[in-house]
């Protein structure tokens, strides 16, 4: 079986040959028919995340599943499913409280080894999927099975990049109709975080992006405004967009520490500000005290969107399905498994929106 490794850090991805791992009692083996690539897995390639090297690469993924443990009650042969970022067992104290995206299974998953290197080594998936690869043995909690005509190469954005970017919106920061969004960053996380303020009924939704066809995309998929760094202070240029006030609502989807900062500011007095791009393992950032505390502003992580994927996966779909979430112009480049290392370099360059290895 085919798959991606990560070996070390600042490395390319390495197309190996290797065993199909045991599947467990309460494991999913599952052929890979989709798999889009997010910065996430950059961070895990240049040694900026918490994860360990070696590591099969991927985990933004849709397929078929093919054979399931004998424990396994979720899904069987033949289902089509949606790979999660996080797993959800539906049965924890954190799943039971509505925080499935804070699973106490995923310590488990994301340690799990999966890959026989073959050289005495084993490689773990990130975050117990590994989606670069003709194939992937997953826990059951991390997977859903769907039914949707939806593409594949569609249908694995929402595997992680749209369910982060959409449920921000939607779980996390609760925009409401009328309101005002500000959006730092527009890649294919950024589009959906768009498209969330789109569906939310915003009617500011300010696109903040330095790459003109990443403003343009973002236009298309709902923004009124767009606003470019190097043209001045983007938190002036978003202030003079909102009557002088700042935005209701304030997204960083870069995961920079400054950028972070910028989006504080931005928000007006009791904005909410929203923190969802992925940031180096070990980055801080700092904010005058005084001004954070009588600014009255909510500031807010959000993990995979706050999504609890057994529900948001199934009402996202709908969505997409009914024409009001747009996948299909989110996939700006297709890529075989063999040319990882050139849509993983399209990301790097920050080519389209969304390149998916099919």
């Amino acid at each position: 079986m085919r798959v991606a490794v990560a070996y070390e850090a600042a490395g390319p991805a390495v197309v190996e040959d290797l065993p199909v791992p045991d599947v467990g009692p309460r494991d999913v083996l599952v052929r890979v028919t989709a798999s889009g690539i997010c910065h996430t897995d950059l961070n895990v390639l240049d040694g900026l995340s918490a994860l360990p090297l070696p590591i099969a690469l991927g985990h933004e993924g849709c397929g078929i599943v093919e054979e399931v443990g004998a424990e396994v009650r979720r899904v069987r042969p033949g289902d089509r499913v949606l790979a999660s970022v996080t797993p959800a067992c539906g049965t924890c104290r954190r799943c039971l409280d509505g925080m499935s995206n804070h699973c106490e299974l995923n310590p488990i998953v994301k340690a799990a080894p999966r890959f026989d290197l073959g050289d005495g080594r084993w490689a773990p998936a990130v975050c117990g999927c590994g989606t670069f690869a003709e194939a992937m043995v997953v826990h059951e909690a991390s997977v859903v099975p769907v039914e949707t005509d939806l593409a594949d190469e569609q249908l694995a954005l929402l595997g992680c990049g749209v369910t982060t970017g959409l449920g921000a919106v939607l779980n996390t920061a609760g925009v409401v109709p009328g309101g005002s969004v500000a959006v730092i960053g527009c890649g294919g996380v950024g589009q959906s975080v768009v498209q969330g303020a789109r569906i939310a009924g915003a009617a500011i939704i300010i696109a903040v992006d330095p790459v003109p066809d990443r403003r343009a995309a973002a236009v298309r998929a709902g923004a009124t405004h767009t606003v470019d760094p190097g043209e001045g202070d983007p938190v002036e240029q978003v202030r003079a967009l909102t009557r002088g006030d700042g935005a209701d609502y304030s997204f960083e989807v870069v995961g920079r520490p400054e950028l972070m900062v910028q989006a504080f500011d931005m928000a007006r007095v009791q904005g909410t500000v929203t923190l969802v791009g992925m940031p180096p393992v070990g980055e801080t950032f700092a904010l005058p005290a005084v001004r954070a505390v009588f600014s009255g502003k909510r500031l807010a992580g959000s993990v995979v969107g706050g999504a609890q994927i057994l529900r948001d996966f199934p009402r996202f779909i709908r969505l997409a399905e009914a024409g009001r979430l747009d996948l299909g112009s989110m996939v700006s480049e297709r890529v075989a498994l063999d040319r990882i290392n050139d849509g993983i370099a399209m990301v790097r360059r920050a080519e389209g929106v969304r390149t998916v290895v099919v």
